[in-house]
């Protein structure tokens, strides 16, 4: 037997009966990213429970606030990314406290199949700093390209490169050394 959906609140259920076919497209959209953003949220916030509470709270939003998606700014995906961003750090500021990798998120791909290569690179993304972090999550656990990330993040798509080629080559380092 399985559990009942959650309950919706009620402006959803509204919006849901009055647009079956926004419903429709907003669900392709959910199961399209919903493990991949919840990986991203994870890694972010450090606690599971939160990362569902603060997931399910973007996917609210990013349901809510369908008729501002603008495609010119870039992918749906890349929009609700930014949504989820935006959502996790506000429950951040709620904790007052910095986010780092305490475990991989059970949706995450895995960086190896070796668990001592596994605890290696958990260690290695602990020692880089909050900004790295999210953005070799937003990369490998939310699958966005430089484009994506340079539009959650607020960044031109050059920067975010740059970035992110600093962030993997610390990484790499940190494993490296770690081995």
């Amino acid at each position: 037997m399985t559990d009942p959906p959650p309950a919706r609140s009620a402006g959803v259920n509204a919006t849901v009966a009055e647009s079956p076919s926004r419903a429709t497209s907003f669900e392709e959209l959910y199961r399209d990213t919903v493990d991949d953003l919840y990986a991203y949220v994870a890694t972010m916030v450090r606690d599971r429970a939160a990362a569902e509470d603060v997931v399910a709270a973007a996917f609210e939003r990013a349901y809510r606030k369908h008729d501002a998606y603008d495609a010119r700014r870039g992918s749906r995906r890349g929009w609700l990314f930014g949504i989820a961003r935006n959502a996790a750090l506000d429950e951040l500021r709620r904790r007052k406290r910095h986010a780092s990798l305490a475990a991989d998120p059970e949706s995450a791909p895995s960086p190896a199949t070796d668990p001592v290569r596994r605890a290696a690179v958990r260690a290695a993304l602990a020692g880089l700093d909050a900004r790295e972090r999210e953005l070799i999550a937003l990369k490998y656990f939310g699958g966005l390209d430089n484009a994506e990330i340079a539009g959650v993040l607020g960044i031109s798509v050059s920067n975010a490169g740059t970035r992110l080629s600093r962030a993997i080559q610390r990484l790499r380092e940190a494993c490296d050394d770690g081995s």
